[in-house]
């Protein structure tokens, strides 16, 4: 009996202790999971200000082909999909049914087409165009052949010294691509 009290005191203290090091441990533990929360909260901010910031290539058609083309380029070119599309409706300034606004992504860069309602008096010009790094021969060939189809070649598939082949096409949708294979 003589021992039970201090024994008791001596358990508590040791219970007490291991209760303040599992506190500590579940601390440190918890400051580390803030760390990373407060880490990825700031990549995100970063990403959606970035996002913001993009600059994206607008085509603006005038012949309501915006759909046709959009398809035509997301089937070509892989990684590449439809974000968002919104049409014009019954009584608005576009024909009902074609695109008011679109958004889509060709291997990662991201485009936007519409219908114009109004026709302007200017089109597409081959002085701004889309400039393709092809990864090899198979691509660029490929590229070619359906880019060109139903468009005009402005510099057939060839080495022009600058790179081992090159072509400059304008699209049937009046779009010019520059395809390049270094």
């Amino acid at each position: 009996m003589k021992w039970t009290f201090p024994i008791l005191i001596v358990l508590s203290l040791v219970a007490m202790q291991c209760t303040n090091a599992t506190t500590k441990n579940k601390l440190a533990e918890f400051e580390k999971l803030q760390l990373e929360n407060d880490s990825l909260k700031s990549i995100f901010t970063q990403n959606q200000i970035r996002m913001k910031n993009q600059i994206n290539t607008f085509l603006t058609f005038q012949d309501n082909n915006a759909e046709n083309a959009m398809n035509f380029y997301v089937e070509l070119f892989d990684n590449s999909k439809i974000i968002d599309l919104k049409r014009w409706g019954k009584g608005g300034p576009g024909e009902e049914g074609k695109i008011m606004h679109a958004t889509f992504e060709l291997n990662g860069s991201r485009f936007m087409c519409s219908d114009s309602p109004p026709v302007h008096n200017w089109n597409f010009t081959p002085a701004v165009s889309n400039y393709v790094d092809c990864e090899n021969e198979l691509e660029i060939d490929r590229l070619y052949a359906k880019l060109s189809e139903n468009g005009t070649v402005t510099m057939p598939l060839n080495n022009y010294g600058f790179s081992q082949k090159f072509a400059w096409v304008i699209d049937q949708f009046g779009i010019s691509w520059q395809l390049n294979l270094q």
